[in-house]
């Protein structure tokens, strides 16, 4: 497997998660244990346990457009004018055909939907009472789009459809276009509105896969004995994404180089992973990063809190790590903010990107008594811990249909 054939940077990062609405709340509250997960009133189910986001999202949009627009939307905006703000671009005339809008998506338009349908319900379903917004609002690339409509970027926009591999793949297609010179800046990653839908609860809940706890902050406990299922979350993470030689002619800050990736398909099932493909797919990823397994010093797993997942990639990680060498810190976040589905891969990434910094691994939360099958070596639970140095950051992200994705981080030295 060949290096990157141009060297790709995180030069913003615009993110709001249940826990925190910008970098530096989100890692304060991964460091210090603060969860962000609650108990909500559904329309059928009446009260579930979810992830739920708190920023405003009238700081980057009128009244109309929240109204006519989605929840999807409302959050790619705000994600993206956090991340634009914080690369320090201002878009006008020279750029804005040549910035690209990438969000990863694990579904959009149920929401929408099952508000319309329910709408005319009220009306003996007479479709007159249906808006005449649900099109664009439940279009694929609708988040995307709202994105480009809000900040007047003329460049593509598209939204990178890979269940909950679409955090790391929104990333993922993003380099791929900044590497193939079709934009000068992607803004890309993943966002997700999933907690406003039914389906997905109900579905869940019909599998046997949402996390129930008379605490809704200790509900969500990947590789716990404990663990009983999905705490579903909503949440986005974009990035600011530019060649290094054009971050370095304009001086940017540098959160991290891109330095491989890998995608890949179970080809099994529909729902159940696959333990030997994730391996796969993370082992190519390192080769395609110029390293080996042992120079990763820290994993963020994927990990949701399901009986069979968790161990799938247990299995996995152990598969990788099993020829001695360096074994890197292992750690998981959605403890902390359930899972965001789309958005997952982009925030947890996120969120660990400081320790190039500080050195410091937060650690998986509720973990009170890990499960034999899912012990990974140097996997960080109960408190944080300091990392002797961090170089590399590998962050897994998998989704339905057997969809499989890792992303390499490389710290960036000048």
């Amino acid at each position: 497997m060949s290096k990157l054939r141009e060297r790709i940077v995180i030069t913003g990062i615009g993110l709001t998660a249940p826990n925190g609405n910008n970098l530096a709340e989100f890692r304060h509250n991964l460091l210090n244990g603060v969860s962000g997960i609650t108990n909500m009133e559904h329309r059928y189910i009446g009260r579930v346990i979810a992830g739920l986001c708190d920023f405003d999202p009238k700081i980057y949009q009128n009244k109309r457009d929240i109204r006519n627009g989605t929840r999807a939307g409302s959050i790619s905006v705000y994600c993206a004018n956090e991340a634009i703000r914080d690369a320090g671009i201002e878009i006008n005339d020279s750029n804005r055909s040549r910035i690209g809008v990438f969000a990863g998506t694990t579904e959009h338009g149920n929401v929408e939907t099952e508000n319309e349908v329910f709408n005319i319900s009220q009306f003996d379903y007479n479709v007159d009472y249906w808006s005449h917004h649900h099109n664009p609002r439940s279009v694929a690339n609708n988040p995307a789009g709202e994105v480009t409509l809000n900040m007047n970027i003329t460049g593509p926009h598209l939204c990178v459809g890979a269940a909950c591999a679409a955090g790391n793949c929104g990333v993922i297609y993003g380099a791929q276009q900044l590497m193939l010179g079709e934009v000068d800046i992607a803004i890309a990653g993943g966002i997700s509105e999933s907690p406003r839908t039914f389906g997905i609860f109900a579905s869940f809940r019909s599998q046997g896969a949402l996390a129930h706890h008379d605490d809704p902050t200790k509900a969500s406990r990947p590789y716990d004995r404990k663990r009983n299922g999905i705490v579903i979350s909503e949440g986005g993470c974009l990035y600011v994404l530019e060649r290094l030689e054009d971050a370095k002619r304009r001086g940017a800050k540098i959160y991290g180089e891109i330095a491989g990736y890998c995608m890949n398909s179970d080809a099994r099932d529909t729902v159940l992973p696959l333990a030997e493909r994730q391996a796969e797919c993370f082992r190519i990823g390192i080769e395609r990063a110029g390293i080996n397994p042992d120079e990763i010093d820290l994993v963020n797993s994927h990990a949701t809190g399901t009986s069979v997942g968790d161990i799938q990639e247990a299995i996995a990680m152990r598969s990788v790590y099993s020829e001695g060498g360096k074994i890197p810190f292992v750690n998981n976040t959605k403890g902390y903010i359930g899972h965001a589905m789309g958005a997952a891969g982009a925030l947890e990434l996120a969120g660990n990107l400081p320790a190039f910094g500080d050195l410091t691994i937060h650690p998986c939360l509720n973990v009170d008594d890990l499960d034999p099958e899912c012990a990974i070596p140097n996997l960080v639970y109960r408190e944080p811990v300091k990392a002797p140095n961090v170089d590399y950051i590998a962050n897994n992200s998998f989704g339905m249909l057997g969809n499989n994705s890792v992303l390499i981080i490389k710290r960036y030295d000048a």
